[in-house]
């Protein structure tokens, strides 16, 4: 589970912000909130974000998101970039490097990822474990006349050759973990973190993720998780009883003229051969509605993807999703939640996942401020909020950090009102 992440000069974030899941001594709805890793470290399972339009929440979740891709990305190309954005809204922030530290638990275990990375370099990589109170450094990698140096602790027993063809691999563009995939080497202690970044961080959705596309092969092949997605939308009150994928083969045209091409015949012959057409497959989405009449009789109609409002669509994908979340004992980042769904759905989606997970780590960015008013739902060290200062950078801060929340009697007006900061500072 992740503990936290600090984030230093990366899109709006130009100083060290931290953002972290660790929960207080507060035991309110800590049955289904809280996880404790290890011997006094309990972490959330839930965090949600607030704050004004273009204060920086939405480049919390693409933080995650930069780590996730930038891990196994590999590229042949020296010279292309590493995707990383600095602060830019001053001389000196862009030809700084960005940095972040993930600290987060295997097994019980605290291990802290530290990178360094300019838009063109790794400047510097670390991977430290705690099997016990004293920190014990699994690899470093540093950046020395242009070369990337890495260095292991000497209990992995990765020899000479094997390192000296990581660093051939590990262009200073890629990650440490990008190059190590490339070989054949098999080092524990780094393949079990490996694993957990593959495995266990999940890629970031927004509102333009286009989630139905791998639902739909879920629904080709998991009944169990076809039925978590069926039960949710029942839940959701949509009226659909079933959903239906099939595929159907087309010929690509690309297939089909160079049969042409090859064939004296008509193409009236060449159809004929259908065996030897280019084939691929489109899935073919049918949703069955349950009607009832106004005589009371009950009606099953099937309508195709097309005619589904975008508020179905969208909870199907979230529901699918969040269930592979579930599944995985995964962290999933979600950036505007409420986009296309119903407020009482939000929260149904939350409290879905709060109930069913075990590991599994949920961060939202959200304008939805009705969630500050479930107190049953909530807690106040999971809460956190943007706000855009004056120079155009963020400052993060959690709800937990004000005093006094006790004798406020509703946070949605607090935070309406001001109370919080993180709010559009709107000129009358």
């Amino acid at each position: 589970m992740i503990l936290s992440l600090k984030i230093k000069n990366f899109l709006s974030f130009k100083d060290e912000v931290t953002f972290s899941f660790e929960a207080t001594k507060d035991t309110h709805l800590e049955e289904h909130h809280v996880v404790e890793v290890a011997p006094g470290v309990r972490i959330l399972k839930f965090g949600i974000v607030y704050g004004a339009n273009a204060s920086g929440k939405s480049n919390l979740i693409k933080a995650f998101e930069f780590l996730h891709d930038f891990w196994f990305n590999t590229t042949e190309n020296k010279d292309e970039g590493t995707k990383v954005i600095p602060f830019l809204l001053d001389n000196s922030s862009r030809d700084n490097p960005s940095v972040f530290v993930l600290t987060f638990y295997i097994d019980g275990i605290k291990h802290i990822y530290t990178i360094k990375i300019t838009e063109k370099s790794v400047i510097s990589e670390t991977l430290i474990q705690y099997p016990g109170i004293r920190p014990t450094e699994i690899f470093s990698r540093e950046l020395n006349q242009n070369v990337s140096q890495i260095k292991f602790n000497p209990k992995l027993k990765i020899n000479k050759t094997a390192k000296e063809e990581i660093e051939i691999k590990c262009l200073n563009n890629m990650s440490f973990f990008a190059a190590y995939n490339k070989v054949n080497i098999l080092s524990p202690d780094i393949e079990n973190v490996a694993s957990w970044m593959k495995n266990q961080v999940m890629e970031s959705v927004s509102p333009d993720s286009k989630l139905i596309d791998s639902i739909k092969e879920t629904l080709l092949n998991d009944d169990t998780k076809k039925n978590f997605i069926l039960n949710f939308l029942h839940h959701a009150d949509f009226n659909i009883e079933d959903i239906d994928v099939q595929l159907a083969g087309r010929a690509s045209i690309s297939g089909l003229l160079s049969d042409l091409m090859n064939e004296k015949d008509s193409i009236n012959m060449v159809k004929e051969r259908n065996a030897r057409f280019h084939l691929y497959t489109t899935p073919k989405t049918l949703f069955s509605h349950k009607i009832i009449d106004s005589k009371g009789e009950t009606h099953i109609f099937d309508l195709p993807e097309i005619l589904e409002s975008k508020g179905t669509i969208r909870a199907m994908g979230l529901s699918g999703v969040i269930n592979l979340a579930i599944r995985k004992n995964a962290f999933l980042s979600i950036d505007e939640i409420e986009s296309s769904l119903h407020p009482k759905l939000i929260e149904f989606v939350i409290e879905s996942f709060l109930k069913q997970s075990k590991t599994a780590q949920l961060l939202v960015a959200t304008h939805y401020d009705g969630l500050l008013e479930e107190e049953d739902l909530l807690r106040s060290d999971s809460i956190w909020f943007t706000n855009k200062r004056k120079d155009g950078s963020t400052e993060l801060y959690s709800l937990s950090d004000f005093k006094g929340l006790s004798r406020i009697s509703s946070l949605q007006t607090a935070y309406k009102y001001g109370k919080f900061g993180a709010i559009p500072n709107i000129l009358s």
